[in-house]
């Protein structure tokens, strides 16, 4: 991974497995530098080596010569800004389609509930009497399955997968 290294921690050690570059000339971007470095096309280049070597590290010599893309500055700025600016919009979808689970998933209990309270059949069952009620009742089919399960001798029949 690449990052910018806050100024407070100018002095900070690093670990064996990480790089610092520094003293950039005028002519690159930090913010750019940092966005090349994590491209998946440059990625791609850094794990081929880390796999061809025998370590799985990325040795100091290989890392100065993987190849920087260097447009001029004012070029640099604008690419910074337009992937930051893609990259805040990511996160606002992101945090829409989050919102909309969440909205998704609470209708779904929502709904689960009003099904289980009997709201969501109410203006049906008063519209159709006749379909529920009778031999159509709920009484009337459990006194019908008991009936079947009683004649196949308590047996319960399976159903079959489809």
């Amino acid at each position: 991974d690449a990052g910018i290294i806050p100024d407070v921690y100018n002095n900070a050690n690093l670990t064996e497995n990480a790089a610092k570059i520094c003293n950039l000339n005028e002519n690159i971007f930090n913010r750019f530098l940092s966005l090349w470095l994590r491209s998946s096309y440059l990625q791609d280049i850094i794990n081929s080596e880390i796999k061809s070597g025998a370590q799985g590290k990325l040795a100091l010599a290989r890392i100065k010569s993987l190849p920087l893309i260097l447009p001029p500055l004012q070029e640099q700025h604008e690419i910074v800004r337009r992937v930051e600016q893609l990259f805040a919009y990511a996160d606002t979808i992101e945090k829409q389609v989050n919102n909309a689970l969440t909205r998704v998933n609470s209708l779904t209990q929502s709904i689960l509930a009003k099904a289980f309270r009997g709201e969501l059949t109410a203006q049906w069952r008063a519209e159709n009497p006749e379909l529920i009620s009778g031999e159509n009742s709920a009484a009337a089919l459990l006194e019908k399955i008991k009936a079947e399960r009683a004649a196949s001798g308590g047996k319960k029949t399976s159903r079959k997968k489809a």
